[in-house]
Order: C-alpha cells, then structure tokens, then sequence
C-alpha cells in the first residue's frame, strides 16, 4: 500500500488589506491541497496600512474554525521560510494577463534560487479579476463602500483604519 503524503501549499502575499479574492483562491486551492498556509509578508516594499501582526490576526479571523487553513507571518525570502516548513510548493493567483509577467519572473527567481519550489498558479475566479488590495484600500481611503470586496469578519477593522486615516488627512488640512 502507498504512503500516503499530505499535499501542502504555501500561499505568500501582503495581504494589505485581505480580499475576497485573496478568500476565493484559498478556498480553490483546498480543492487541490490538503492544507493551506497563508503567508504574510513582512518584507514587501509596501508600506502597509495593517501592521504584520493585524493583517495574520485579520486573516486568522477569516477562517476561524477552518482547520485545513493556517496563518503566519514571515520575512526575509520565501523560498527560505518555504523551505523551513519543509514544503515544495508555492501558491499564486493571477488576475489577469498584466500579472503574469511578474509572477512568472518571481516563479523563476525562487525556482534559481531553491530548485526543489514549485509554483501553482490559479486564475483568480472572474468575479474578482479588477480588484486588488490597492484598489480596494484607494476607494476606502476616498470613502467608497468596499463590503463586497473583503470578507464580512474583517470590514469592520478596515473601515475603522480608514476613518481613522481620513481623520489624520482633515486634521492636517
């Protein structure tokens, strides 16, 4: 009888703030994988507007009771923290045609740097192909309503950090 191994993915990103899109890719790639990690970036260039430990405590609190599903935050190179769970396999999302470039380059880059990572790509599901953790934060910070762009457990503390941003902006003016 064959062993039998558990299928893992790591799933990297800001995650700044966390979206339904980032949700539906998830829950997609449970369809595959026995067990997902959503990795939060600490390194990413970004200048987030939720500190690493609210956007693991957010997204913790998006798959509360959902054993199948961990949270951690990280830094330094993926390819690094990936290979200290001793896992092979990177889970990425592409929206469209304008994120394959960089994914594809970044793919590549962790395949040079740790021969041993594979990268799965999924399409991002239709409903979500224009949005983006940017998008999402800019209609925010201008006041748009983004409920049906990130999951319902966390709106509520993205909304606070946004009233809280505008209220900084009308006491600097």
């Amino acid at each position: 009888m064959a062993e039998k191994f558990e299928r893992i993915a790591v799933y990297p990103g800001t995650f700044d703030p966390f979206t339904n899109g980032h949700l539906s890719l998830v829950r997609r790639g449970l369809g595959i994988f026995d067990r997902v990690i959503v990795a939060v970036a600490q390194d990413s260039g970004k200048n987030p507007l939720f500190s690493l430990d609210e956007r693991v405590q957010m997204i913790r609190e998006v798959f509360r009771g959902q054993g199948r599903v961990e949270v951690e935050g990280f830094s330094g190179l993926l390819v690094d923290y990936v290979c200290q769970k001793g896992l092979n396999t990177v889970l990425r999302g592409m929206r469209a045609v304008s994120d394959f470039e960089y994914e594809f380059q970044m793919a590549l880059m962790n395949r040079k740097l740790k021969p041993s990572i594979h990268t799965v790509f999924m399409m991002t599901d239709y409903r979500w192909l224009y949005i983006s953790s940017t998008i999402i934060k800019d209609v925010a910070r201008l006041g748009g309503s983004i409920g049906s762009f990130v999951p319902e457990a966390i709106l509520g503390q993205i909304n606070e950090r946004m009233d809280e941003y505008r209220s900084r902006l009308n006491g600097q003016q």
